[in-house]
């Protein structure tokens, strides 16, 4: 095991909320972490506190893995609406003990069918990222009673009621959820019912103010008594389509009324003997298999972690993955996505010979091929394992709020392309393509880790560089998650822009400027970036006895706990 800590090293804590602890900037190798969470009979790690204390509540109550997830995210709803909510959408892998397999479930919604492309088109050349155009139908909660109608144990009222109490009786804000919902308000604070549901004083809430949100604790309640036909077909539905009319938006009630999940198959790549399980399209999850299978023919430990070589043919591969990206995932109901041949370690050979080890790539071009947001994790004592992820997209969403209903429906339309013909173009009851991903490993067919990190097109990257972390650099799995992470950005994108110039490649606080010289050298344009790079939650299983092993992301509020 590679020896990160060494407890002489100064340890300094940066000010800004999300950004990680300062690591050994002389060095460029060491950085600051703390220990795992052990536990046995079970475990959460989610973003915010209250949440995970919530989790473990209902573990504790005899509650399934998927009882603590649901929770958990209606908790999140509430306390971190910065970057979840029940206006979004949601996507889990669940590992069930009894049949020893791995669900899936896709819990996004699809675009309104009274909004065409045409009229889209005719509002410009891009779809806005706020206001009543890029609002979709909200998947989330359909996707909790799914989850809950095949795994859940307690009934929904207990799982809502935590929930339901912090909205009516309050609950401390966060320094980073401050933060935060300060940055919402010049973009998102026009639009109606924003300001009356989270600004009910005249401003946002600051650090350690107490807040409420009787809106959404009374839709809680609601969506308790009456289900999930409560939210889809009921007064919540009513509501929507209401406030959608008279505000120039077109999602309506028969949209809310028409929507399911559905259940799908995780897909895998092995990586050095490990198996790291992925949804399909119209996810993003596939760009991490095919990442790995790039790097899987290179020697990476010997490379070394702060090394030019290593991030070099990291972000290379990563370049090809998204360029496929950029093409082909979209909404596999709309579209036949070559995913089998995509994840293939066939087709990872051909795309691995176009990378020159000593160039940074400038235009790359998808193969020919045949054929913000939270993250949780919750496990439990019979060995159900939870990977869910949930998210408004762009942190707080659309900006549009219905003010009796107490949250922001999402704006994930906008990652609709316009370009006729473009797998991802848009379409009536069409789902957009999707960043948020949960993902699961397996080892010798056992429940391994489950584990997500947050952040739009960072999340494939850091799902890749957590396993690398792990398993060629022998970090532990908190150490794995509080490394110094590398970030490409600016390559194709799957609403149609193309790569210009090579994009940039931002490098966390910890490597070395020996290393930075280097990639400049090899033609990479390095930025400053303080973000976004990623929110880390995981649960571990551990192979010889069982027990849970438990990490959370240090640059967020987030905390792993069992019992």
């Amino acid at each position: 095991m590679m020896k990160w800590l060494k407890p002489s090293l100064l340890i300094i804590s940066l000010a800004i909320p999300s950004i990680a602890s300062a690591y050994d900037r002389i060095t460029g190798e060491m950085f600051a972490s703390r220990s795992e969470v052990f536990a046995e009979n079970g475990m959460a790690a989610t973003s915010q506190p209250l949440a995970t204390q919530v989790a473990l509540d209902i573990l504790k109550k005899g509650g399934s893995a998927v009882d603590a997830a649901i929770a958990a995210n209606a908790v999140l709803g509430l306390v971190e609406p910065t970057g979840c909510g029940i206006g979004g959408d949601l996507y889990a892998i669940v590992w069930q003990q009894k049949d020893q397999k791995l669900h899936g479930l896709n819990a996004s919604g699809r675009s309104p069918a009274s909004l065409t492309l045409d009229m889209l088109k005719a509002q410009g050349n891009k779809i806005p990222s706020y206001g009543p155009l890029p609002v979709s139908v909200p998947g989330a909660v359909d996707g909790w009673f799914e989850l809950h109608d095949k795994f859940g144990k307690l009934p929904m009222t207990e799982l809502l009621a935590p929930a339901i109490h912090y909205a009516e009786n309050g609950f401390p804000v966060s320094e980073l959820i401050a933060y935060y919902l300060d940055k919402s308000v010049s973009v998102r604070g026009k639009y109606p019912g924003f300001k009356e549901v989270f600004m009910p004083n005249g401003h946002m809430p600051k650090k350690g103010e107490i807040f409420k949100n009787p809106a959404l604790g009374q839709t809680y309640r609601k969506i308790a008594k009456g289900g999930r036909d409560a939210f889809y077909k009921g007064d919540i539905a009513k509501e929507i389509d209401r406030y959608m009319k008279a505000n120039g938006g077109y999602l309506s009630y028969d949209d809310l009324a028409s929507h399911k999940s559905n259940w799908v198959e995780p897909v895998s790549t092995n990586y050095r003997g490990y198996d790291l399980w992925e949804l399909p399209p119209n996810g993003q999850g596939i760009a991490a298999l095919q990442i790995l299978n790039i790097l899987e023919d290179y020697d990476i430990a010997s490379m070394g972690f702060d090394s030019p070589e290593y991030i070099h043919t990291f972000v290379e591969a990563k370049k090809l993955a998204f360029a496929d990206r950029a093409k082909y995932y979209a909404d596999s109901s709309f579209n036949d996505i070559p995913v089998k041949q995509l994840i293939s370690k066939e087709y990872a050979a051909k795309r691995r010979k176009l990378i020159d080890a000593n160039k940074a790539s400038k235009q790359v071009d998808a193969g020919p091929v045949e054929g913000d947001t939270i993250y949780l994790t919750t496990a439990d004592k019979d060995g159900n394992m939870v990977s869910l992820i949930q998210s408004n997209y762009r942190g707080m969403g659309s900006g549009m709020t219905p003010e009796k209903l107490g949250f922001v429906l999402q704006n994930r339309g906008e990652l609709f392309a316009l370009e006729e013909g473009h797998f991802n173009v848009y379409a009536p009851k069409k789902r957009p393509f999707h960043t948020i991903i949960p993902a699961f490993v397996t080892k010798d067919g056992k429940p391994y880790i489950s584990f997500g990190v947050m952040g739009g097109a960072t999340q494939p990257q850091m799902h890749a560089q957590i396993l690398i972390n792990m398993i060629d650099f022998g970090m532990n799995l908190q150490e794995a998650g509080d490394a110094p992470r590398i970030l490409h950005t600016g390559s194709s994108q799957p609403t149609g822009e193309k790569m210009t110039n090579g994009g940039y490649v931002s490098l966390e606080a910890g490597f070395s400027e020996k290393t930075k010289r280097e990639l400049v050298k090899k033609g990479h344009t390095l930025q400053h970036a303080v973000g976004p790079y990623g929110g880390y939650q995981a649960i571990m299983k551990q192979l010889s006895n069982g027990v849970y092993v438990g990490a959370s992301e240090t640059r967020k509020d987030g905390m792993a706990a069992g019992y």
